[in-house]
């Protein structure tokens, strides 16, 4: 699967000089999710240093983590790998 824009949502940052809140959902796995240019479509929004919440949910398994913006540069977007904030079998 790909990135689907209306999944990403801001959530905080009113202040443009700080950095923004986000979250996004999806049934990729968070090794698909981390890799570089998986954001590209939504690099006129993201700003490095923004962090993303991430609900990554395949096979029954829920995966979320805190990825922050490393990169955007010429429409290219890289996250890193992120922090797992939980990981649980939801069957």
């Amino acid at each position: 699967m790909a990135y689907t824009h209306p999944t990403l949502h801001r959530i905080g940052g009113a202040n443009s000089d700080g950095p923004v809140l986000w979250t996004y959902s999806t049934t990729d796995t968070i090794a698909t999710v981390n890799t570089e240019g998986y954001f590209n479509d939504a690099s006129e929004d993201l700003g490095v240093g923004d962090l993303i919440y991430i609900n990554s949910s395949t096979g029954g398994t829920m995966v979320c983590t805190l990825n922050q913006v490393l990169s955007n540069a010429s429409g290219v977007v890289d996250v890193a790998d992120g922090t797992v904030l939980a990981d649980t079998d939801t069957d």
